[in-house]
């Protein structure tokens, strides 16, 4: 541990266990071009070393300590002029009217598109989500913006294990690991059924109606509705559901009271039934 003679300015310490993580502390990258560095933690007050065993301290105590004081003397910096102070990361769980799915939201922005993956196979891109399916109970993952539904098993009750899911979804953020793998995002993401300029106008109306009246209504219940199609003929409509609102209890008194009624009243003569395929 080396001790700095004022305190920077940070809120919480910051760990750097690469030179590739090191841009907002020329300092610490300095450090990793010693041999022997394995990892750097960053305090207000002072900066902590964890090394390789290929050296005893004493051996490079001398060293590191010389390395710091130059750098320092020299006007390099212990941090960039880039602000980096870090929003501690909260997790907190709300229930869903579905019972075997928890909604997991956090206080910052996760993603910026849908993805749905119903096992561990589909989840290989998706590094968070392979990781909590090592979880044994969790049975289905639903990502958007900034919360996870998570679908677990029956024979597991959530007040046995919501804690722990929490803080393992808290923790994995906190370490700004991948929530899924850039060169994939656009392949993982659930796909858009149908381009809204190939369908009819009426069609058009329907996703307009899901997109602004449904859609919020159901992301705060951690789920999504798709539309898939539209039968003029007989006037039915076909909508997919995903995240908490697949397989839940209450979608069929949803489908038919909400969604189904406020389809009939703003588009009538149009529409008669609803009916929904799960994600």
């Amino acid at each position: 541990s080396f001790r700095f003679n004022q305190h920077i300015d940070i809120e919480e310490s910051i760990q750097f266990n690469s030179v590739e993580e090191t841009k907002e502390s020329p300092l610490a990258q300095q450090l990793f071009y010693l041999p022997f560095v394995k990892s750097v933690l960053l305090f207000k007050d002072r900066i902590e070393l964890e090394r390789f065993d290929i050296l005893a301290w004493e051996d490079v105590l001398n060293e590191v300590t010389q390395e710091i004081q130059n750098f320092l003397r020299q006007g390099g910096q212990i941090l960039s002029n880039k602000s980096t102070q870090k929003i501690p990361v909260t997790i907190y769980a709300e229930s869903t009217p579905n019972p075997n799915v928890m909604k997991f939201v956090a206080n910052k922005p996760l993603v910026d598109q849908i993805y749905e993956f119903k096992n561990s196979e589909e989840s290989k891109e998706a590094p968070l989500a392979s990781a909590l399916f090592n979880f044994p109970f969790v049975k289905e993952i639903f990502i958007d913006a900034n919360y996870l539904s998570v679908t677990k098993t029956e024979a597991t009750q959530w007040e046995n294990v919501v804690m722990e899911t929490r803080e393992f979804i808290r923790s994995y953020i906190e370490k700004d690991q991948p929530i899924v793998n850039q060169a994939q995002k656009n392949t993982l993401a659930a796909p858009v059924k149908t381009k809204l300029e190939d369908l009819d106008a009426t069609s058009q109306e329907i996703v307009k109606i899901i997109d602004d009246y449904i859609k919020p209504a159901v992301a705060s219940d951690g789920g999504n509705i798709l539309f898939d199609s539209y039968n003029p003929q007989e006037k039915t409509v076909q909508v997919i559901l995903q995240g908490a609102c697949s397989g839940c209890p209450s979608s069929t008194f949803t489908l038919k009271n909400g969604i189904e009624n406020m389809l009939k009243e703003m588009l009538p003569g149009k529409v008669a039934t609803v009916s929904a395929l799960n994600g």
